[in-house]
């Protein structure tokens, strides 16, 4: 592990902003990097998080605040994953053991938090169109400050950012691109010669000679001038390996070792004070680089818990109930044993998804898309025409990234896609930017899509089986984050009637009042405030919709018959679940008979990163929240003292 040298003054304190780091001499910025390092690690030991990718840029984070003038050069980071040590060094040091707890630091980059932040990231494979657009603003008003967008090798899988590389090479803006080549191998082998040619072609004279001899080829006859400026760019070509990106209208430089300070700085330096139009640096870094743990893990400690800085050991909370991940690969895996034809997508998240389990059983029939949800979406459109049943599994915040695909490429041509939705509501430490608040809102106003939520974990067991029998509709079936209920769980699937609930609760003797009318997981929540609500002599009826296309019209318009209170609840935004009962209430005549109705849905709010509990209670979809909602429909006041904590 590389640690800063007790014997010297530490750094770190002495330079806890970018202003006072580029006061630093270039030969003390090693001893400063190995402190970062350190402190990352000590950090997220704390606090859990996004890990590896901090680690495999220490170096290029130190390298690129020394050279550059942030914040008025703006430094744009894809994703986010990787900003940790960034945001130690700038300025946020004495908060960054908050990092990713409620009212602390979020766990990406976001522009309220920092000046150091020009754009917010979490997605990927946005930096270069952000970049490009700060580029031409500058540009427009008369500015001279730089833009560095960094962006991953596995966000350069992505098709956005290569539209966004297209149309900066053919504006021709002043634009920087650092590419972290951190995993793909796509690179040479990097060292003394890469690192000289690297120096050599991002130099001024390099430059300069290189235009001059453009300018020579020009005044040639026609074919001499086409072969001239073809030979020049091959023969770079084959020494760099970037003609791609030459093709494409940048200068490539590369590729350098990104951990070595004595590469990294000359080159950054020589493209600051380049002239005009967009360069390339294709750095090679290593992710978990300086923690030995991270470094030999498969996938570099991309993730993290809590763990012990010693042995690198992760702290986890325990529980007996599997992860609702954890059991949709099982039961795909389960299915497929039966039918070949079933085959599972993902997008750059097997892990995530629990598509990994599915590979170990099935390789060839598991494919991983890289970051590219909407092609991810398409490509199981195809497979789909051939009569296979493709299961695409992409969290509910990236499924945002397909949706044309969802309504043109499937939903138009009804092609049985089977999308399993993960991480759906709220997530977490994550916060707004990962939560899957609008699933039910943008499929529900597709026709002739099948969508579903599980109410636990065996419920998601059946609801694969029942996607599994759909092969007429696409269908969608979303289940949270995390731990499922601990509830009994089916040794097969068993295809569930499709557009059919279930009454899970009966009210008592004589009328009862209240209906609770779930979708998706928070039935546990709904059947504590019903007890809650018993207490205070409010007979409950607690329902679970399973279904929110097609809608249990039958046991809708039953529970509205025989409650005077209906309330729906879901993990979800305004225009889902409940915005399609009240419609179906509405065209049914129900709600002219004095049923009062009201939907509980997450809030017109981003809500900002916590613990889930802690977020659901913001939003009022726990069950003292329901409780509330309650009384507040039946125009009383909430009794002062509720059980519920």
């Amino acid at each position: 592990m590389n640690v800063s040298h007790p014997s010297k003054t530490p750094l770190l304190d002495a330079a806890p902003t970018p202003d006072l780091l580029r006061k630093l001499k270039p030969e003390q910025l090693r001893q400063f990097a190995d402190e970062l390092r350190q402190e990352t690690i000590d950090v997220v030991s704390v606090t859990g998080g996004h890990f590896g990718a901090g680690l495999g840029v220490v170096e290029l984070t130190t390298a690129l605040h020394y050279v550059f003038d942030t914040p008025r050069d703006r430094i744009i980071w894809d994703v986010g994953h990787q900003a940790y040590p960034h945001k130690i060094l700038t300025g946020r040091r004495d908060r960054i053991r908050t990092l990713r707890t409620g009212g602390g630091l979020s766990g990406f980059t976001k522009r309220a938090e920092s000046d150091y932040d020009p754009f917010g990231a979490a997605h990927s494979s946005t930096s270069i169109s952000a970049g490009l657009g700060m580029a031409v603003a500058r540009d427009l008003t008369g500015g001279d400050n730089n833009v560095i967008a960094v962006i991953g090798d596995g966000s350069m899988s992505a098709g956005m950012a290569y539209e966004a590389m297209n149309n900066a090479g053919a504006m021709q803006s002043r634009l920087i691109v650092i590419l972290n080549d951190n995993d793909m191998s796509i690179a040479p082998p990097v060292g003394a010669m890469s690192a000289y040619l690297a120096r050599l072609l991002s130099s001024q004279t390099y430059g300069s000679a290189r235009e001059a001899l453009k300018n020579l080829a020009h005044k040639l006859p026609k074919f001499f001038e086409d072969r001239a400026l073809r030979a020049e760019e091959y023969a770079r070509g084959m020494v760099t390996g970037g003609t791609l990106f030459e093709e494409m209208g940048f200068f490539y430089v590369g590729p350098i070792d990104g951990h070595n300070l004595d590469h990294l700085l000359p080159v950054l330096t020589n493209v600051r004070d380049a002239g005009n139009g967009p360069v390339l640096i294709h750095v090679v870094t290593q992710k978990g680089k300086g923690y030995a743990p991270a470094e030999a893990s498969s996938d570099k400690y991309h993730a993290v818990a809590k763990f012990d800085v010693a042995t690198g050991t992760q702290v986890k909370a325990k529980s007996n109930a599997p992860s609702y991940t954890s059991v949709f690969g099982q039961s795909l895996v389960k299915e497929a044993q039966k039918d070949d034809k079933i085959v599972a997508i993902t997008a750059a998240m097997p892990g995530g998804t629990g598509v990994d389990i599915f590979e170990k059983s099935f390789p060839n029939r598991t494919f991983d898309v890289g970051i590219a949800e909407q092609h991810a979406v398409t490509f199981a459109a195809g497979l789909a025409t051939e009569g296979f049943k493709p299961f695409c599994a992409i969290y509910s915040t990236f499924l945002q990234r397909g949706y044309d695909q969802v309504v043109h490429d499937v939903a138009i041509q009804r092609l049985p896609v089977r999308f399993a939705i993960d991480r759906a509501g709220l997530v977490g430490q994550d916060g707004p930017t990962h939560a899957g608040s609008f699933d039910n809102t943008y499929l529900g106003v597709l026709p002739g899509f099948i969508i579903m939520a599980a109410a636990d974990e065996a419920d998601l067991v059946h609801m694969v089986a029942t996607q599994v029998a759909i092969d007429d509709a696409p269908s969608a079936l979303r289940y949270p984050r995390g731990e499922g209920r601990g509830v009994e769980m089916p040794e097969v699937g068993v295809p569930l009637p499709i557009g059919k609930g279930r009454i899970v609760r009966e009210a008592g003797a004589g009328k009862p009042k209240v209906a609770l009318l779930s979708f998706g997981a928070r039935l546990g929540e709904c059947l504590k405030a019903a007890d809650e609500l018993d207490t205070f002599g409010l007979s409950t009826t607690v329902a679970d919709a399973r279904f929110m296309k097609p809608l249990d019209l039958d046991m809708i318009l039953k529970l509205a018959r025989e409650h005077e209170v209906l309330i729906t609840v879901e993990e979800g935004a305004i225009g889902g679940f409940g915005t399609h009962v009240l419609q179906t209430l509405a065209d049914h005549g129900a709600l002219d008979k004095g049923l009062r109705v009201r939907t509980l849905v997450l809030p017109d709010t981003f809500i900002d990163h916590d613990s889930p509990a802690k977020m659901y209670e913001q939003a009022g979809l726990d069950a003292k929240g329901i409780v509330a909602k309650v009384f507040e429909a039946l125009g009383k006041d909430a009794p002062e003292k509720v059980k519920l904590a």
